[in-house]
């Protein structure tokens, strides 16, 4: 995080979101039913169905007791695919930074500020940071920490799953002038930690410590 803080990400972040647009014609998936059908409304419906799943599993484990041993892992995936949704909206709401379709050098209006700068005076603030559709990617980092202690190598592939999907889903918006990279790199450092606290403070045990050995 801190070295997207001082590094300025603007000049890869033009070059890539330049490389998706034609000023004739806009961004190469402006009306691409796939990108905005498929990998945008479906996709997130997925992750709700899987959310919804999750915390159906958790209500019935408070109910059954033969379920009662995961009580604890599935209330940590409803916690954690939770609260790594709903950042995006109020921290969107906060920095008020525009999506690259919104500026002048993509055929908008608006003038781009870095980040930490302030925001030009317009009447149509910016949503656009962080990146919102690729948390519904990214926020399944979740299952990692949920499958960690009881199945190693599924965990991994969960991981890598995660980090697929939430690559993909950011490469189809940043290619529709959605997002520019750097949101969404954002979005998966934010994901991630908060994936991590809470599974710190959920799931974790450490393992007990060896007695000391006798002399």
């Amino acid at each position: 995080m801190a070295v997207l803080l001082v590094l300025d990400p603007t000049r890869l972040d033009f070059a890539i979101a330049s490389a998706f647009y034609d000023p004739a014609t806009g961004f190469v998936g402006g009306h691409s039913y796939f990108l905005e059908t498929i990998l945008h409304d479906r996709v997130k419906q997925a992750v709700i169905v899987m959310a919804v799943f999750a915390l159906v599993g958790f209500v019935a484990s408070l109910v059954f007791k033969r379920m009662a041993g995961w009580r604890r892992s599935l209330g940590y995936l409803v916690l954690a695919l939770g609260l790594s949704t709903a950042i995006v909206t109020p921290l969107k709401a906060l920095t008020e930074v525009h999506c690259p379709w919104d500026l002048t050098a993509f055929g908008g209006e608006e003038v781009y500020t870095p980040l930490l700068s302030q925001r030009a005076p317009t009447d149509h603030p910016g949503r656009c940071w962080p990146g919102g559709h690729a948390s519904s990617g990214f926020a399944l980092l979740a299952l990692f920490f949920f499958l960690r202690d009881r199945r190693p190598r599924l965990a991994r592939a969960a991981l890598m799953g995660a980090l697929v999907l939430g690559s993909v889903l950011s490469l189809g918006r940043m290619m529709q002038g959605a997002h520019f990279l750097s949101h969404n790199v954002w979005t998966l450092l934010f994901d991630w930690m908060i994936c991590l606290v809470t599974y710190r403070l959920v799931l974790y045990r450490p393992a007990a410590s060896e007695p000391p050995a006798l002399a």
